[in-house]
């Protein structure tokens, strides 16, 4: 189960609404306990591509946030992005780039703007698996 503030998820959803129709990205952060992961931090970071159907997180950016999520003593839990214009699962190039297999893959589908979804994801090879998101 991995679990986020409903204010962390808001945060995400006005940084993708902002950057469409490309893709918005970031990283997250947190706490894992009994195998429980629970987001206590969102970075929002740039797409690089500037792209409506794939991302590269800002080099830069993603190293000052992993320095962060070491000052705070967070552990890195995974990264987020949004699809435009497709639904919240992983894209063949999202399951061929998920390098983590410990990582948690979140994606923001804004196919239909007034009814977003949010899912994460565990993604090892082809083999993917919804991981129970809940808002708090």
């Amino acid at each position: 189960m991995i679990s986020m503030k409903k204010s962390d998820y808001e945060t995400i959803l006005a940084h993708a609404r902002k950057h469409v129709p490309e893709e918005a990205c970031g990283l997250i952060a947190g706490k894992i306990e009994d195998g429980n992961k629970t987001i206590e931090k969102v970075y929002l970071l740039t797409n690089i591509d500037h792209s409506n159907e794939h991302f590269s997180l800002d080099p830069k950016e993603q190293l000052a946030a992993v320095k962060d999520m070491r000052a705070n003593g967070y552990a890195p839990l995974g990264n987020w992005h949004s699809h435009p214009e497709s639904p919240s699962r992983p894209s063949e190039e999202d399951k061929r780039l998920a390098y983590d297999s410990k990582a948690s893959y979140m994606i923001l589908s804004l196919m239909d703007d007034a009814n977003p979804v949010l899912n994460s994801f565990h993604i090892e090879g082809d083999v993917v698996e919804k991981e129970e998101l809940v808002l708090c």
